[in-house]
């Protein structure tokens, strides 16, 4: 068995991978081979060959390269409440809400990107965009339960991220926003509107963890 053992060793070591093999023999000698660990190839045999790599996805609009690019792609800011229609060039791999304050167009803001609040909700009027956006997290989906006027293309403009497949993005701000993080009537409301926005987000949660099971009284 050994002489086959050995065989089979040198015929492994005439290729690409590292085989840990004396370990191996060592062990089988002394009747104590356990495990295959001392079967396993080095690590350099796990490296990827040459002229092949490997590439981890990113998140859709977040790419760094892009961000430093110069490249810019057109969105248009409707507002619902005086009507204009405000078209600009924003930088890939920046917000909605950041490319909005830069063009002094009316995107409240409030919580300055922090998923604190839904002051910057807005709603994508094209669903074949909204469908190339990624998947809201659930600390939007619960700001967005909260937001003015929630359609089913509504998202948070801090979390839509210019990127080249949204080139001639048309988004709509709604005529009013529900704004539980910034309060002008002390601390004190303050705090009692955090209660209740913690309140609220916590129902909202609830109800899409329970998906409507609960029906058996």
């Amino acid at each position: 068995m050994l002489q086959s053992l050995a065989r089979a060793l040198a015929q492994r070591s005439a290729g690409t991978a590292a085989w840990t093999a004396l370990p191996a023999l060592a062990a089988l000698q002394s009747g104590s081979l356990a495990s295959c660990s001392a079967w396993r190839p080095s690590s350099a045999s796990q490296q990827p060959a040459a002229g092949l790599h490997s590439s981890s996805s990113t998140s859709h609009g977040h790419s760094s390269d892009e961000e430093g690019s110069g490249e810019t792609i057109s969105v248009t800011f409707k507002c619902e409440k005086d009507g204009s229609e405000t078209t600009v060039r924003a930088p890939l791999g920046k917000s909605l809400l950041e490319v909005a304050h830069a063009n002094d167009i009316e995107l409240e803001g409030a919580c300055e990107g922090s998923l604190a609040c839904s002051t910057c909700h807005v709603i994508v009027e094209d669903e074949s965009y909204y469908n190339r956006l990624p998947e809201p997290c659930e600390d939007e989906l619960d700001m967005l339960d909260l937001a003015f006027g929630l359609t089913d293309t509504s998202r948070l403009g801090c979390q839509v991220i210019a990127a080249k497949d949204l080139d001639g993005l048309t988004v709509r701000l709604p005529s009013a926003t529900r704004n539980f993080y910034v309060s002008e009537k002390g601390e004190a409301a303050a705090a009692a509107d955090g209660a209740r926005l913690a309140a609220a987000a916590a129902a909202a949660a609830a109800l899409r963890g329970g998906g409507g099971g609960g029906g058996g009284g």
